[in-house]
C-alpha cells in the first residue's frame, strides 16, 4: 500500500509542482494519475521511488517512510516504465531485461532464464532475445520495457506515459496487455497519462489533476463519468461537449433498469427503462 501524506514539492526555481497532496493508493489495483502537462502527476509518481524527494510531507509504502530508504535499493525494488523505455540500445534484449536482477546479485544464468520467461509473459517471442532495440517495433520495445520492470518481481510498478509514443492501434494492444498482466500478476500499479480515455480504460482508481498538483476528483471511472466534481472535470472528460460514446446493456428484466456502459466496457451508471428494447444498441447518452 502506498500513501501520500500532505506532500508538497517546490523546485529550486520557485515552481510549486505539488501542494499538500494526500492520497491512499490501494494494493493490487491500478491507480491512474491523469492531467495535462504541468499538473504534477509525474512529480508525484517519481516521489514513490525517490527520483524526486518532496519538500514537505511523507510518501509511505507499507507504513515505512521512503525517505529513510536507500534510493538505489528502493528503485531496484520497484518496477519503472517510461515513455521511451529507458532501455540500453547497445545491449541485446535479453540483457536489457536481465539488468536489475544482475545488479541485485542474481547469477547471469538465472537472470537470463528469468528474462526469457518474462518475454513470454509480456507476449514477445523468445527469438527476439538476442536482437537489439533498433530491430524491434515501438510496441515491441515498450513490451521489453515492461519485462525489464517486472524482472525483479516488484510489488509496485510505476508507469510514466508508457504508451504515449506508439500508434493508436498498438496503444490499445498494450493497454489490453497491461490489463492481462495485472490480472495474472496482481501488482500495485501507478500509471501516469494525459489521456482521459486511457485513464478510464486502465484505472480501478483515477485521480484527475488540475495544474499545480491540485486534485480535481478521485474516484472510479464510473463515478467520475456519472458525477463530475465540477466544471473542470466535466470539461476534461468531455461531458460538457454533449455526449461520450455510451451504449446500453440490459439487466435483469424485473429490475426495470438498464446499465450504461462506455466504450471501454466500464459501467457509467443506471437508467430507468425497458431493458428489452436496449439490445446493446449504440446510443448517444448525456453524462450528467
Amino acid at each position: 500500500m502506498i500513501e501520500f501524506r500532505s506532500v508538497s514539492k517546490r523546485f529550486p526555481d520557485g515552481t510549486l509542482a505539488v501542494d499538500d497532496f494526500s492520497l491512499l493508493i490501494p494494493s493490487r489495483r491500478i491507480t491512474v494519475f491523469v492531467g495535462s502537462s504541468g499538473s504534477g502527476k509525474t512529480t508525484l509518481l517519481r516521489m514513490i521511488n525517490r527520483m524526486v524527494d518532496p519538500t514537505a510531507g511523507q510518501v509511505v509504502i507499507d507504513d515505512t517512510d521512503v525517505s529513510g530508504s536507500d534510493p538505489v535499493q528502493l528503485r531496484r525494488s520497484i518496477g519503472y516504465v517510461m515513455q521511451n523505455g529507458g532501455l540500453l540500445p547497445h545491449r541485446r534484449i535479453v540483457d536489457n531485461v536481465a539488468t536489475v536482477p544482475l545488479l541485485r546479485g542474481t547469477s547471469k544464468a538465472e537472470a537470463r532464464a528469468r528474462a526469457l520467461e518474462l518475454l513470454d509473459t509480456v507476449g514477445l517471442d523468445r527469438s527476439l532475445a538476442n536482437k537489439y532495440l533498433s530491430q524491434l517495433s515501438g510496441g515491441q520495445q515498450q513490451r521489453v520495457g515492461v519485462a525489464r520492470a517486472l524482472a525483479a518481481d516488484p510489488n509496485i510498478l510505476l508507469m510514466d506515459e508508457p504508451f504515449g509514443a506508439v500508434d493508436p492501434i498498438v496503444r490499445v494492444e498494450l493497454q489490453n496487455e497491461l490489463k492481462r498482466l495485472q490480472r495474472d500478476l496482481d501488482k500495485t500499479v501507478v500509471f501516469v497519462t494525459h489521456d482521459i480515455d486511457e485513464a478510464f480504460t486502465l484505472g480501478d482508481q483515477v485521480v484527475v489533476f488540475k495544474t499545480g498538483g491540485i486534485v480535481a476528483q478521485v474516484g472510479t471511472p464510473a463515478e467520475i463519468l456519472a458525477r463530475p466534481a465540477d466544471d473542470f472535470v466535466a470539461s476534461f472528460i468531455g461531458a460538457d461537449r454533449g455526449q461520450r460514446r455510451l451504449h446500453l446493456e440490459p439487466r435483469d428484466p424485473s429490475s426495470g433498469q438498464i446499465l450504461v456502459v462506455d466504450d471501454t466496457g466500464r459501467p457509467a451508471g443506471l437508467i430507468d427503462g425497458d431493458p428489452r428494447s436496449s439490445d446493446d444498441v449504440p446510443v448517444d447518452v448525456r453524462v450528467s
